[in-house]
């Protein structure tokens, strides 16, 4: 399990926003940062801070990736045609258990590394367990029969507080979901404002 499960609404706190638009975000009830000074950051950030930050809010918000995994994804963002920052949301929207996720099998990003991990998941009818893995548009994700029942899965689909956007053909009946494109930052439904551009900012300096 990722060492920022336990903290991940310090994260939110740090940010000063509800970046995974959960309800019991402690952001809901105060906006200000952790610790005794909390209050009191809210000094104008330089050019530096906004871009840490905004790579800080966009590493966070798949939680279980670690800074060496993070900038290898921006350094393949940047080998790649096009807009690295459009790039770079794609490739992390095709890891395995950000697809799990978006596909609402499981309630949070945090759970569905935990998911993968532990077996609960197919694509193209072939287990795989390695939450990074790369998925391909045409690609079939797939919850395990003997894993359709448990009381995770059956809440997840059962959320009201976000939908399974259009990138995916999700079957929640047969717990299956078809990537159908690499998705755009602006079909990403993030809940929070993510910069991408200035996370190939930061790591171009």
């Amino acid at each position: 399990m990722s060492k920022r499960h336990a903290a991940k609404y310090k994260i939110d706190r740090r940010m000063g926003q509800n970046i995974w638009g959960r309800p019991k975000s402690p952001v809901n009830r105060r906006e200000y940062g952790p610790g005794q000074h909390g209050q009191r950051r809210k000094g104008k950030m330089s050019d530096f801070g906004t871009q840490l930050r905004a790579k800080q809010k966009l590493k966070g918000y798949y939680g279980s990736i670690s800074e060496r995994q993070f900038r290898g994804y921006y350094a393949e963002a940047v080998r790649m045609k096009g807009d690295s920052g459009e790039n770079l949301v794609g490739l992390l929207e095709c890891r395995l258990d950000a697809v799990v996720y978006r596909a609402k099998f499981v309630p949070t990003v945090f759970a569905a590394r935990q998911f993968v991990n532990h077996g609960h998941v197919t694509v193209n009818g072939r287990k795989v367990n390695i939450p990074s893995f790369a998925v391909k548009p045409g690609d079939v994700v797939a919850v395990k029969e003997a894993s359709r029942q448990m009381i995770l899965v059956l809440e997840a689909v059962g959320l009201a507080e976000r939908d399974v956007p259009d990138y995916l053909e999700t079957d929640h009946n047969k717990m299956t979901t078809k990537l159908a494109r690499v998705p755009t930052l602006t079909d990403v439904p993030y809940p929070v404002q993510m910069e991408p551009n200035l996370v190939v900012e930061f790591y171009s300096r």
